[in-house]
């Protein structure tokens, strides 16, 4: 039976509808203050975020976003903003989804209407296993290029090439060259070390 329209008004006493939604009837739903992601027609909340996670969020997306524009190399989005990777997928929310040039008509108002090339998830320990287990096999099956496992209470940094290349190797000097953002590189102990390097020593050292 379809669900009325008044399922899709947001409730005090729960985190979403009762009854199961069609993606645009999700899409309808939510609102850019709704930490949610969909999956199998239900609404699923997403767990607050600690400070360590949102500190090590904003000094990933300030390089990142350095780096892109400076290059003109596509467009950085973040978290809640939606990824539907394909028709049988979940709808996920990317900490950190990047979009590349000749994709950008994959974005639309609401969501990313396919893969983003590059999605990278900040891990807590209540994502881990699914960061790393259900986003791996759907992000990969879905066609993103490239995914970024950042786990900053174990200070692990796992990144992924899905295709030929597989696992992406950190150097002995550790660093970290993306093969999907041509010329960026990352010294991985930056994201461990307090305070965070500032972006302008960041964008020096890159040559920016």
């Amino acid at each position: 039976m379809a669900a009325t329209q008044s399922s899709y008004v947001k409730a005090e006493t729960g985190p979403g509808p009762a009854e199961l939604l069609t993606y645009e009837q999700f899409l309808a739903w939510v609102d850019e203050n709704t930490h949610v992601e969909w999956v199998s027609g239900k609404v699923v909340p997403m767990s607050p975020i600690s400070r360590e996670h949102s500190d090590l969020f904003k000094f990933l997306l300030k390089i990142l976003l350095a780096f892109v524009e400076e290059r003109g190399l596509g467009e950085i989005h973040c978290d809640p903003f939606q990824m539907k990777t394909g028709p049988a997928l979940p709808g996920r929310s990317p900490d950190i989804p990047f979009v590349a040039t000749e994709n950008l008509d994959r974005l639309k108002t609401k969501f990313l209407d396919g893969p983003a090339d590059l999605a990278i998830e900040i891990v807590s320990p209540e994502s881990r296993t699914r960061d790393r287990g259900e986003k791996f096999y759907e992000y990969e099956e879905g066609g993103v290029k490239e995914y970024w496992l950042i786990d900053p209470q174990r200070q692990k940094a796992e990144f992924y090439h899905f295709g030929p290349d597989g696992p992406m190797e950190v150097s002995r000097e550790g660093l970290f060259e993306s093969l999907v953002l041509s010329g960026f590189w990352l010294k991985v102990d930056w994201m461990w070390q307090r305070p965070w390097p500032t972006l302008r020593q960041v964008t020096k050292e890159w040559g920016l």
